[in-house]
């Protein structure tokens, strides 16, 4: 059963095992530094679907389908897949997953859908609730722009604070006592909101939850960053990941300087690619830790990381009605079992 620290943290005594794990990504992404990692790239953003949603629904299930491949299992030995991403009401999920017939829990926390996803799949195997467990996610950078901000037939110029959704998915099987990458405990955030209300500036809105989360998991764990040889942000972009930085060291006395990453800048090449500040989207961070991080783990490179997926909790509607941006932060640490 987990061990509850404090308030938010549970250390899972069990350690489920990311037994196997599978990334997608699109063109552009798969033109970036970790190309090579991701187990497809698709050059058409389209898939060969009518609408951008579609395309995204397809990412996604390709995505599952081959952590299951990956993994040997069928959808029928697949007791519950956790999952969501930005589209209203997670209809890129539903419409992607639902032809595998695996009871279905839905999730939302924005760009922090592959950490929250990741928790709660890891718990429910932890405490036996559930002997198998798929988490994961995805987004579209055309669909996130139609929803979000202005058809991409506007041609709006972006600011650059701005970030570039990733059109990417990711996703992972958890099972008990087998090797690979463990989940050793989840810290849960609180909704933060420093009054943010630039759309487009999600890395400063994002940053204060981020921030927030890691000193509390530090301070329930007894940790220090130095017991991580990664702390992977999720996706607070150059902007984002700078303020977490200064937040950290200015309200918490923390230095996480020489432990930091972030999965916006890891996925582009920032003075290569047009992206602005760095990537973002739910699929952004599940792709990288879903490929490039869990490989890491296996193979020894990286022995302890904590995952913090960050997420803005706002909709097209409020953000239209002038609201500031809620956001939230969830930490996975993630170790070399």
């Amino acid at each position: 059963m987990p061990k509850r620290l404090g308030r938010q943290t549970l250390l899972l005594t069990n350690r489920p095992i990311m037994t196997a794990s599978a990334g997608v990504v699109g063109k552009k992404e798969g033109e970036g530094p970790l190309g090579k990692e991701f187990d497809r790239v698709f050059d058409d953003a389209h898939l060969g679907k009518e609408s951008w949603e579609k395309a995204e629904s397809a990412i996604h299930r390709c995505a599952v389908d081959l952590a299951l491949k990956k993994a040997r299992k069928s959808p029928d030995e697949v007791d519950l897949l956790l999952a969501g991403d930005l589209l209203n009401q997670c209809i890129g999920t539903t419409f992607g997953v639902m032809d595998f017939g695996i009871p279905f829990a839905g999730l939302y926390g924005a760009c922090s859908t592959m950490a929250l996803s990741l928790a709660m799949a890891a718990l429910l195997v932890d405490c036996g609730a559930v002997n198998c467990a798929v988490a994961s996610t995805s987004s579209h950078f055309c669909s996130a722009e139609k929803q979000f901000r202005l058809p991409l037939e506007y041609g709006g110029q972006r600011p650059p604070q701005a970030q570039w959704t990733a059109t990417a998915a990711g996703a992972a099987v958890l099972e008990k006592g087998k090797e690979g990458a463990a989940v050793e405990g989840v810290t849960f955030g609180r909704i933060t909101d420093y009054g943010v209300t630039d759309a487009n500036n999600m890395g400063a809105a994002m940053a204060p939850a981020a921030a927030r989360t890691i000193a509390e998991h530090l301070t329930q764990t007894g940790e220090a960053p130095a017991d991580y040889d990664l702390i992977l942000t999720g996706d607070l972009g150059a902007v984002g990941s700078r303020l977490l930085k200064e937040l950290l060291q200015q309200e918490h006395g923390v230095d996480i300087s020489c432990q930091q990453a972030d999965c916006g800048m890891m996925l582009f090449d920032l003075d290569r690619q047009d992206v602005n500040a760095g990537g973002s989207g739910c699929g952004c961070s599940g792709a990288v830790v879903c490929t490039n991080i869990v490989r890491r783990l296996r193979q020894g490179e990286l022995k302890r990381v904590l995952f913090v997926g960050t997420g803005a909790l706002l909709s097209a509607v409020s953000a239209r009605q002038g609201e500031t941006i809620p956001c939230i932060a969830h930490a996975v640490v993630l170790s070399k079992h």
